[in-house]
């Protein structure tokens, strides 16, 4: 296989994940598969002669490190990384505590940010490679009860946009996936935590969010599966999207978010423009 590549893959295990490491085994390429606990992510996918599993907890920087030493001693390259692991804590701002607030951004930010800085030297060497991370139309747009997650999310879309700008001179791209409601494992109980501190005043509305978080597992629209061969698509791309748009609900809330841009970068369009320094009539430096 004459463009066959090699895959890191986290949270590999289960959900979106074990569908790209699939789909990409499929396909032809190499995967190093990891996750937290490796014999999970090996009984999911099964034996296969290109798939090498390795334990990483996203959080730890020496693992990342150890992940990244490992698929190239085996394969003797990386060409995609794929960011996916991560975690859900569900709550009014209020009553998310610090701790639930840092372990959020530990795994959904920090997390990625210590698999590709392992993987970025590899990459440089190579002078090419792609960095997919998978963000979320909480990337896009926050939402009530969702404070944590998107700033966590938020976070990746500016850093991924930074990063592209610095490692583009090397080769390598980066790739921002925002997927809509995908029927993974994101809302079960494995991964979504919720605020532990009630109160009393966001007590009803916080049943009503309960309820819905709860009853949407399952009932996602979208499908992983597709999910999964859509990302192989657009990856073997001769120049990759910087951000892909996964289902039509996530591509009607970017038509949204830019719609409401618009109008907000026209709604004090004079006032705004009318901030610059005047020079003509600065005194500041007069004796």
């Amino acid at each position: 296989m004459a463009n066959k590549q090699v895959w890191l893959i986290t949270g590999a295990g289960r959900g979106l994940g074990l569908y790209i490491a699939q789909a990409a085994l499929a396909a032809g390429h190499a995967v190093v598969a990891t996750g937290r606990n490796p014999d999970k992510v090996a009984q999911a996918l099964g034996p296969a002669d290109d798939l090498l599993v390795v334990k990483l907890d996203i959080t730890s920087a020496a693992d990342a490190e150890a992940a990244v030493k490992v698929a190239v001693d085996r394969f003797g390259r990386l060409d995609v990384l794929v960011n996916n692991a991560a975690n859900f804590y569900a709550g009014f701002f209020e009553e998310l505590t610090p701790e639930q607030m840092n372990q959020q951004l530990a795994t959904s930010l920090i997390g990625p940010m210590n698999v590709t800085r392992a993987a970025l030297p590899v990459l440089r060497q190579q002078r090419a490679g792609l960095v997919m991370t998978i963000s979320s139309t909480a990337g896009l747009v926050g939402f009530e009860f969702g404070t944590a997650y998107a700033a966590s999310k938020f976070g990746l879309e500016g850093w991924m946009q930074s990063l592209q700008a610095e490692v583009a001179p090397f080769g390598i791209t980066t790739m921002v996936v925002n997927p809509g409601f995908f029927r993974t494992e994101l809302l079960t109980e494995e991964s979504t935590h919720f605020a532990d501190q009630p109160i009393t005043d966001y007590d009803e509305r916080r049943e009503a969010q309960m309820q819905f978080w709860k009853g949407a597992n399952g009932q996602q629209p979208g499908d992983p599966a597709k999910l999964a061969q859509a990302l192989l698509t657009v990856a073997q791309e001769p120049t990759p999207p910087r951000r892909f748009l996964a289902g039509a609900d996530a591509v009607a809330t970017a038509e949204q978010v830019a719609s409401e841009l618009l109008q907000q970068a026209n709604a004090y369009r004079e006032l705004s423009s009318s901030l610059a320094f005047d020079e003509a009539n600065d005194t500041s430096h007069e004796n």
